[in-house]
């Protein structure tokens, strides 16, 4: 496959099929790029070197930059609670806090909830489209109908975690993007997507066996309160102002890491 065609193709898988998505303009204060979202460059799988891009300032919005945040859910720390409606992820620290990302969900994302474990972790996983993909939408998935490897056009992006329930696959996967701008919009397709530089600190700091929780939307509710869909397609806590939502400063957390 020709490199344009690739990058045409995950974009359409894109990871939430590339359709017009609204422009988003950043907020007339936008805050610089944090180190730790500026480009960096990764061993690809071949053991090439593969650039990973800055994620642009209109995509920093302040419920999508990682952030130290405190916690008042009933987890322990070292666990992995992922809210899909109110489109966080958080890694649940000691001291009733957290380290809080945010994320898009595709519609497999909104298809499962409850309790599971990472039994499998990949760097720059390859990405094959189901039976049902390939059977209902063939002009956009027989071309990678055998699989499409891992790189900089693969959907799942750099790094991949993979839920189970016991030795059950659930099918469900926390992964990065090729596509930035969707971080903390709801997506068309794919399962719960960070921004590159996040999965990769993500999957650096969660071993095997790390406990996860997906929220059902009724503990999203009674943890993170109401929310409204700005015309943007991100999330605002109900009765907010838009001009505070747009301009209000993150607390990022110091050096760009995940905290041990």
């Amino acid at each position: 496959m020709r490199i344009a065609s690739a990058v045409l193709l995950a974009c359409a898988l894109g990871v939430a099929a590339c359709g017009p998505e609204p422009v988003v303009q950043a907020p007339a204060a936008s805050m610089p790029v944090p180190d730790y979202y500026q480009s960096r460059t990764e061993s690809g799988p071949n053991g090439e070197p593969l650039e990973i891009k800055a994620v642009k300032p209109a995509y920093l919005r302040e419920r999508n930059v990682r952030a130290q945040v405190p916690y008042n859910g009933p987890d322990a720390p070292g666990t992995i609670v992922v809210d899909p409606y109110a489109r966080f992820l958080y890694l649940v620290e000691p001291g009733g806090m957290a380290t809080r990302v945010g994320i898009a969900v595709g519609k497999a994302g909104l298809g499962f909830a409850g309790e599971a474990t990472i039994k499998r972790k990949a760097r720059w996983p390859s990405w094959t489209p189901t039976a049902n993909m390939v059977a209902t939408e063939p002009e956009l998935y027989g071309a990678v109908k055998n699989g499409l490897p891992g790189g900089l056009t693969n959907p799942l992006g750099p790094r991949a975690l993979y839920l189970y329930q016991g030795n059950v696959d659930t099918m469900y996967r926390i992964h990065g993007t090729v596509d930035p701008s969707s971080i903390g919009k709801a997506t068309s397709a794919g399962c719960i997507r960070l921004f590159s530089q996040d999965i990769i600190d993500l999957f650096d700091r969660v071993p095997l066996g790390t406990h996860v929780k997906v929220r059902t939307q009724s503990e999203s509710l009674a943890l993170e309160g109401p929310l409204n869909e700005t015309p943007d397609g991100y999330l605002e806590p109900a009765g907010a102002p838009a001009a505070v939502q747009a301009s209000a400063a993150p607390v990022v957390v110091a050096g760009g890491a995940l905290p041990n």
